[in-house]
């Protein structure tokens, strides 16, 4: 296929596949690299990023400012301008390159005859931006760029933080790492870092944790290839830290895919731990495969449905009961949308209910394969109580053989703060710009 040159058109194209069709944008740039330049990938990631981390204010501003909506065949081209927007008001980009850039993209797209409307849209903008941008505070959705279902969500289930939650959510995550401890500590590694000048600083809760003051690529990070070191948010990392599964152990990491955490238990048992690693997605199981690969250990890999064991415990794995559970279970990911944006354009508000629902039938089928006196740890990087507390407590309820577990002796530092609380059935944690995603545990030991 041949380049095209502006990376412009090709985000419009992309967010119009949001937007419209409702796919994720990840998969969405990773097919579009072979359409631009190589220099300009970076600038395709951060425009695409950009928008959706902005579109709710920059939607409205695209229509404010058109005389009258585009006919529904120009659909890409009010997402051109979203791309025009955001760059004046979001970007470093010179204003001159951004408009000239994104008023040239329209005849990529195939419509040369809106040049001049594009054009006419962006000067408008360059005259009126500071009263424009404060308009768009006289509205929650405008204001927190925050679909209007789940800040009314937010509203009812954190009164005192859903501000915070919102405004976290739209700041650039950090870059945290995790250090394979079984084979150097965690100083180790962070003189390696020192030695390639890599600013850095120790996580305040994942005894494996750096938090590197930039992003780097992995390909700088010393030993990566080895698996000395794994890029996973800290909040992540707290997983294989509260599971804690010892060498022996028979441990199940259900809904695996793409593998971190999978590693992570590997790593924590020094390898000696028996890992069953399942995912209903073949195709994402084979990461699963690469990052084992990379990290040195193995583990048993599986496609079956978490909530189907019926169709592979027996038959794979004969029926033998786990030690140790880790249910990360399918989940809204509101916890994460600082990294994955468009989860504000595709998530909708009676997806909750069915992930809900789901989530409760995975946790009550994965129970009957704990053996008396195993522990399940139930996670989530939801920060909605219908699928976090709200779910615990219901199981709690009706299953009289399970018991929560206190985790605070598991996690370094672990208290009640503006980003952490104990909701009685479990711990939620909200996303934190200098520390961890957004993300729910629960550890429940099974009595009898």
């Amino acid at each position: 296929m041949a380049t095209q040159k502006n990376c412009r058109a090709v985000a419009a194209q992309i967010l119009l596949k949001v937007v419209q069709d409702q796919q994720s944008l990840t998969p969405l740039l990773a097919a579009a690299q072979d359409k631009i330049d190589a220099k300009d990938q970076g600038l395709l990631q951060a425009l695409c990023f950009g928008v959706c981390r902005h579109f709710h204010g920059l939607n409205a501003l695209t229509k404010i400012l058109l005389d009258k909506p585009l006919p529904e065949k120009a659909a890409v081209i009010h997402q051109l301008i979203t791309v025009g927007l955001f760059q004046l008001a979001h970007s470093d980009i010179s204003e001159h390159a951004a408009i000239n850039e994104t008023v040239n993209a329209t005849e990529q797209l195939g419509f040369p005859k809106m040049k001049g409307v594009v054009n006419a849209v962006l000067r408008r903008f360059q005259r009126e931006q500071e009263a424009l941008l404060d308009g768009l505070n006289s509205s929650d959705v405008t204001r927190f760029n925050h679909p209007k279902w789940l800040i009314k969500q937010l509203k009812k289930d954190w009164p005192d933080r859903w501000e915070s939650i919102c405004s976290e959510a739209n700041e650039h995550p950090p870059m945290n790492i995790r250090v394979n401890t079984h084979k150097l500590n965690r100083d180790e590694y962070s003189l390696l870092l020192k030695g390639a000048e890599i600013e850095h600083e120790t996580c305040l809760l994942a005894d494996y944790g750096i938090r590197l003051t930039k992003p780097v690529s992995v390909h700088q990070l010393p030993r990566f290839d080895e698996g000395i070191s794994s890029v996973q948010d800290e909040a992540a990392q707290l997983a294989a830290q509260i599971l804690s599964p010892q060498g022996g152990d028979n441990v199940l990491d259900a809904c695996a895919a793409p593998g971190g955490k999978t590693g992570h238990l590997l790593e924590v048992s020094h390898g000696q731990a028996n890992v069953t690693a399942m995912d209903a997605d073949a195709k994402r199981l084979q990461r699963v495969h690469e990052n084992l690969e990379r990290l040195g250990y193995e583990a048993t890999c599986l496609v079956g449905e978490a909530q189907h064991p019926e169709n592979w415990w027996h038959d794979e794995l004969g029926g033998k009961p786990f030690d140790r559970i880790l249910l990360d279970v399918p989940c809204s990911a509101t916890g994460v949308i600082r990294r994955h944006p468009d989860i504000k354009l595709l998530r909708q508000k009676e997806d909750i209910a069915k992930l809900a629902a789901l989530q409760l039938e995975i946790l009550e089928k994965a129970w009957a394969m704990l053996k008396p006196g195993g522990q399940l740890l139930y996670a989530t990087c939801s920060i909605l109580p219908a699928e976090n507390s709200q779910n615990v407590a219901s199981f709690l309820q009706k299953q009289n053989d399970a018991k929560l577990l206190p985790i605070n002796d598991r996690v370094s530092n672990l208290k009640e703060s503006t980003y952490i609380t104990d909701t009685g059935f479990g711990w939620q944690f909200f996303p934190n710009q200098n520390g961890h995603d957004g993300f729910f545990y629960a550890l429940l030991e099974k009595t009898v």
